[in-house]
């Protein structure tokens, strides 16, 4: 867990306004019985989670990939390729949405807007050189030309909701992914 409790907080915060405001179908299906909290959630949304992750074409037209997701300081990280039409996507219109689910354990669904965290032409997030250091260290130092191949995103919530059936299952669970060296891709 990486989150400040200033971070933590703030995540409640939104993650408790997000279901008040959502609509009752929603609020059938997730309420406080099938929800993490935000200091839940940080324990089992750890190491590399799979994000779809919508976009928008210039039509209007949405698009959806996958992505490698991290979710540190109580929000997704994402990277791409800086030619990927999802990079494309994001420069012109920084608003998407991201879901990371698992089976029907659990459902982390978002909206928001996107920041570029390393800019080709820019200057970088000023976290930057922390998150680059996670990264490295969770892809290795020379998986990637950091400076020219990749770009990072910071997805800034708006919306965010978490439906979740049983929280000490996703905890054994995740104890289980990280048993696994991450850095080994025969995995």
């Amino acid at each position: 867990m990486r989150e400040t409790p200033e971070e933590l907080g703030e995540l409640q915060r939104l993650l408790d306004a997000s279901l008040s405001r959502s609509t009752a179908h929603l609020r059938s299906i997730i309420d406080t019985e099938r929800t993490l909290t935000a200091e839940q959630l940080t324990q089992v949304v750890t190491g590399m989670c799979t994000l779809a992750l919508s976009t928008v074409t210039a039509t209007g037209e949405p698009r959806i990939s996958g992505v490698d997701g991290h979710f540190l300081h109580g929000k997704w990280h994402f990277g791409t390729a800086r030619g990927a039409a999802k990079a494309r996507h994001l420069a012109a219109r920084p608003a998407a949405s991201a879901a990371h689910m698992r089976g029907e354990d659990l459902g982390v669904f978002t909206h928001g807007t996107v920041e570029i965290l390393n800019p080709q032409d820019g200057e970088p997030a000023a976290d930057w050189p922390d998150l680059l250091a996670y990264f490295k260290d969770f892809y290795g130092e020379d998986f990637f030309d950091w400076d020219n191949d990749v770009v990072y995103y910071r997805l800034h919530p708006h919306w965010m909701t978490v439906y979740a059936a049983d929280f000490a299952k996703l905890v054994a669970q995740s104890d289980s992914r990280h048993s696994i060296d991450p850095t080994d891709r025969s995995v």
